[in-house]
């Protein structure tokens, strides 16, 4: 639609002034919320684009030039901006420690003592019972090693900064022995060879990928040599024609040669998950009793603590990592230290440790729990997702992840959601996901065989009554 200039004036003209908008009445829910500097741009910013919708030749609706429209409009605009990229979601994917849902979900313990830490100056490092500066890692050392058995134990930000300070401080320009089927790539790309390299270190691959013999490991032992190191491969499983050397073989041949043996435990754990019905895994005593003199495992996997990468082992090599120029920039903050600690003392209660540890309890919850569970949120789920859709109470099978025991699988039970015409409904299931999944508060499953498997495994009782809430909410 053509209009001439003045027409274009006109239109213009009808435009709110921005005084006029700021001075409405309810403006000032507005300020006292997001400020005046706030309010004032996007109120602009939406006179703006009205402006050049004008100009373009469009024709607004009568309503569009009010003031409160106008103010409305940047009130949505100002409430999207503030909405906070990091949020909750449910996790209902089925895997309980989730690399992109941030891992270990923190027990109540922690949660307090980080808000603690979060609203208090804490004796990071001060020392007080000397009134002396402190050393961070002291903080958390005699508990750390009480639960190993190691000598000396030292905390950074992730495994991943274990495994690379531990290479720069004890194999810097030497060579690193490796079994050629330990050399793992973990998530985001993190592969022990390149890690190796950035650490100054040398890899020295010895066997073959499915068969390496303690032989191996002699035969490459040079003046060059700096460690022998075993990778745990708790990201993936090989059966078949295979031999790898144990730990209680490769310690021996290591003090033969006065080298250290350095073990990458990843998910490592501190317990012996068998107890509660859980997959074998070897904890960090049992791999320091085997012989290990360093120990590298993440504090957010089995452990189920923050984000955290401990060293563990002997003094003398523990004494030399802590030394090394990039203990400082990859040592952790008050945060992650005051979450570990009431994470590490639940260890010291085991009869206590499954009720309480979340991540324990989570793995180990009882799959009647979780039928009950799914019963009562089906009602209401279906309601909001509408008669296009047949949910269905159903078994599935959960994982652990983070790489940890990925051949295990743990009986669960969810809801199943299906194409209600019982054809195969590809493009109907990818739009009840990407609903779910623009909810307020995420809800995270996964499509597989036809089917939106939404596992229950992760959802206890608070959870579960917020996901009921809001699914009455989205049928209003």
């Amino acid at each position: 639609m053509s209009h001439t200039v003045p027409d274009l004036n006109a239109q213009l003209a009808r435009l709110p002034a921005v005084e006029r908008v700021m001075s409405l009445s309810e403006a000032a829910a507005a300020i006292s919320a997001h400020g005046r500097t706030q309010v004032l741009d996007a109120v602009r910013a939406v006179l703006d684009t009205l402006r050049r919708e004008v100009l373009a030749g469009e024709v607004l609706a009568p309503e569009t030039y009010a003031a409160s429209e106008v103010l409305q409009q940047a009130g949505q605009h100002l409430a999207a901006r503030a909405q906070p990229r990091l949020r909750s979601v449910f996790n209902l994917s089925g895997t309980v420690l989730h690399t992109n849902l941030g891992r270990a979900l923190l027990p109540d313990d922690a949660v307090r003592a980080v808000l603690e830490a979060l609203v208090r100056p804490m004796n990071l490092e001060f020392d007080l019972d000397t009134g002396r500066r402190g050393e961070r890692d002291d903080l958390i050392e005699p508990l750390i090693c009480e639960l190993t058995g190691a000598e000396a134990a030292t905390v950074v930000n992730n495994n991943a900064a274990a495994v690379l300070l531990t290479l720069a401080a004890l194999a810097s320009r030497k060579e690193v022995i490796v079994s050629r089927g330990e050399l793992v790539e973990i998530g985001g790309a993190f592969r022990i060879p390149d890690i190796m390299s950035r650490a100054g270190a040398k890899l020295r691959e010895v066997g073959t990928t499915n068969r390496t013999h303690l032989k191996d490991y002699a035969e490459a032992i040079t003046a060059r040599s700096a460690m022998l190191m075993k990778v745990h491969c708790s990201n993936y499983a090989m059966s078949g024609f295979t031999k790898s050397v144990e730990l209680d073989e490769l310690a021996p041949l290591a003090r033969q040669h006065g080298l250290p043996v350095v073990v990458d435990l990843g998910s490592g754990t501190l317990t012996d998950l068998t107890q509660w019905g859980l997959p074998a895994e070897p904890t960090v005593r049992a791999t320091l009793e085997a012989g290990a003199d360093i120990v590298t495992f993440s504090g957010d996997k089995l452990l189920g603590g923050p984000q955290a990468g401990l060293i563990v082992g002997r003094e003398a090599w523990i004494r030399q990592i802590r030394r090394h120029p990039l203990k400082r920039a990859l040592r952790v903050g008050k945060l992650t230290l005051a979450a570990l600690e009431p994470v590490l003392q639940l260890y010291r209660a085991p009869e206590q440790l499954r009720e309480r540890l979340t991540t324990l309890r989570l793995l180990t919850r009882p799959a009647a729990e979780m039928q009950a569970a799914a019963q009562r949120v089906l009602p209401v789920l279906q309601r909001a997702l509408g008669e296009r859709y047949a949910l269905s109470v159903e078994p599935m099978l959960s994982q652990i992840g983070s790489g940890a025991l990925p051949v295990e699988q743990l009986p669960s039970y969810g809801l199943a959601v299906r194409h209600a015409a019982a054809r195969r409904g590809g493009r109907m299931l990818l739009q009840a996901e990407a609903t779910l999944r623009g909810w307020p508060r995420p809800v995270l499953g996964r499509i597989k065989d036809d089917t939106l498997w939404l596992d229950l495994r992760c959802l206890e009782a608070a959870d579960e009554a917020d996901l009921i809430a809001q699914c009455e909410a989205m049928t209003r």
